[in-house]
């Protein structure tokens, strides 16, 4: 893992931490463990006036807008839900300056305004979170790093169905497209090369 910098506009990604999903049985991190951690970055990001965008996955009650296709495993675009599953978590919830993108797709690049949002505010690079590591995760990272953006990759605030898949994308995927770290050293480099002094006046 190495991580060298963070470009004057980056963002913070998070990808579907909302109702249904942050209860699965996660590995190698539990939900609110990854939930904690994106908390974490997302007040640090704010706090050095940094852009914090919120990505939910949805789908109409009939699964009209799911992805079509034949596979071999069933997808969930048509099952029934309970209320509110698609509806980001509290602890992330409720900042009125951050951006929140709704994707119906594994990422949140195809068929959003994600690229037009990040572009106009200058942004440059993104820091990614969220859950799966293996889907929504990887393949936001992927289109990042086929538009052109610097991808970086908080691996302790990620996890995923599957602990194979996981550590898949973590040690044989992810430093193709980008430099990965943990949540801890995300926040050392933040403070190094940001002002986060809203942050530590807040904090006190």
């Amino acid at each position: 893992m190495a991580l060298t910098t963070l470009d004057p506009r980056t963002a913070l990604v998070v990808i579907d931490l909302q109702g249904g999903i942050v209860g699965a049985p996660t590995q190698p991190y539990s939900g609110p463990e990854v939930v904690a951690r994106t908390v974490e970055l997302a007040d640090a990001f704010r706090a050095a006036g940094l852009p914090v965008v919120l990505v939910r996955v949805t789908f109409a009650a009939d699964g009209a807008d799911a992805v079509p296709g034949r596979t071999e495993q069933q997808r969930g675009g048509g099952a029934t839900r309970p209320e509110g599953w698609d509806l980001i978590v509290d602890e992330l919830a409720g900042h009125p300056g951050d951006i929140q993108v709704t994707k119906r797709n594994w990422g949140a690049f195809h068929g959003t305004d994600l690229d037009v949002q990040l572009r106009r505010r200058g942004v440059t690079q993104i820091v990614l979170t969220g859950i799966t590591t293996s889907i929504g995760v990887e393949s936001t990272a992927r289109a990042a790093h086929e538009h052109g953006y610097q991808v970086t990759l908080a691996t302790d605030a990620m996890s995923d169905l599957d602990a194979v898949s996981h550590a898949h994308s973590i040690e044989r995927i992810f430093p193709r497209l980008g430099e990965t770290g943990t949540s801890a050293e995300l926040l050392e480099l933040l403070a190094k090369t940001h002002d986060v002094s809203r942050l530590r006046s807040t904090a006190g």
